[in-house]
Order: structure tokens, then sequence, then C-alpha cells
């Protein structure tokens, strides 16, 4: 039986002119591999539209594994989110110029929502096929955040059964040639999606091993 993997990516945001994000996400619509087909949803980085976008995205595909895609600028890996925590506190403003500070997502859902996602066999296959990969264990407290808890919320309170998470992307190159910031290239990212779709369709037990950190 085919899975459906929907991937959502962020429009760019904070001044930069493009999203590795959306932009690697563009690249794996319609795919299909080994029984598996990818659908695709842009999303404004924008607090609450983008949820509502996720969520009508969900509802019209019905896929069975639903995986947001966000830049995060200054990280050096690919970095599966493990939770999302119910609170907005925008360092900047959004796309329509919100920023909301130390505001619940909502008001009345609980305090966090943990990944469905295989995040630990994810990153351990990213290494595998060498692309620098590492859990991590904060979404920030910006739009990304505010997607991946508003997701996680919408599948439980509809009683959806899909997988879901969210996964950070680094800058690519051409962002960061005034700033010397980390980056990786565009294909690489395209291909840390691809077996991040692949693991989260088929594999149904996630790893036990250590993905911690200090602090």
């Amino acid at each position: 039986m085919e899975k459906k993997v929907l991937l959502t990516g962020f429009d760019p945001f904070g001044g930069d002119k493009v999203n590795p994000a959306l932009e690697a996400v563009k690249q794996l619509d319609g795919k299909n591999m080994e029984g598996i087909r990818i659908v695709t949803q842009q999303v404004p980085t924008v607090f609450h539209e983008s949820i509502r976008t996720a969520a009508e995205a969900i509802e019209r595909e019905k896929p069975d594994v639903v995986i947001c895609v966000g830049q995060a600028g200054g990280r050096t890996q690919i970095t599966p989110e493990r939770v999302a925590i119910n609170i907005d506190d925008a360092r900047i403003p959004d796309n329509q110029h919100h920023q909301p500070i130390d505001v619940p997502i909502e008001a009345d859902g609980p305090a966090a929502y943990w990944s469905t996602l295989p995040i630990k066999t994810i990153t351990r296959q990213l290494r595998e096929a060498g692309i620098p990969a590492a859990v991590s264990n904060t979404a920030g407290t910006f739009v990304c955040n505010h997607l991946f808890y508003g997701v996680m919320h919408h599948l439980a309170k509809n009683n959806i059964s899909a997988r879901a998470g969210f996964i950070h992307v680094p800058y690519i190159p051409e962002q960061t040639t005034e700033t010397g910031a980390p980056s990786m290239s565009l294909e690489m990212i395209v291909k840390a999606l691809e077996i991040a779709v692949f693991v989260s369709a088929t594999i149904e037990k996630d790893l036990v091993e250590t993905g911690g950190a200090l602090h």
C-alpha cells in the first residue's frame, strides 16, 4: 500500500531572499520512492497562518506522515526536533510584523508535544550517509516551534493518526557569502530529507540510543 508523506517548507524571512527549507522541499514535490509518495506545501512564516495552511494541507492530502521543515541559521547539522513547546516568544517579527512575546500558542493546550517521528533512527541513518546530523531538544520559540506545536495539536484534537514532527536545516552557501556562517549544500539537504521521509514512512520503532545534551 502506498504511503503519503506531506513535507512543508517556510517562505523566506528575516531579510533572507531564500529559505533552504522551502528550496529543498520544492525539489521533492511529487517524488515517488519505493511505495512512498511525497506531497508538499509552502507555508508562510507567520504565526497562526502557518498552522492554518498546514492543517488545510493535512485535511486535503490525508498523509501518513507530516514533516515540517525550517531554517535554523547558524546550525551545522540536520537536526530532527524532539519537542514542541506551547509558547511564542519572538525575537524578531514574522512576515506580517507580528511579534508575540510570552504568549501560549494554544491557551488550553498541553505544555508540549513530543515528535512522533523516529528521530534517532533518522539521525543515525543521516550520519551513515555522510550527512552531519543530531537530535535537537529545542525548536526555538519563533514560527518553527509554533508550526510544530500547531500541527501536533491539530492531529491530537482531531484524532488523526499520522506521524509528525519537525526538522531544522542549516543555511545554504549563498546565504553566507558575507557572514561566513555555517552552511550546507542544497543537494545534501535534499538528500537528508529523502532519507528522513523514507525512515519515517517505513520504520515503526525508533532506536534507543543516546541523543541527549548536557546543556
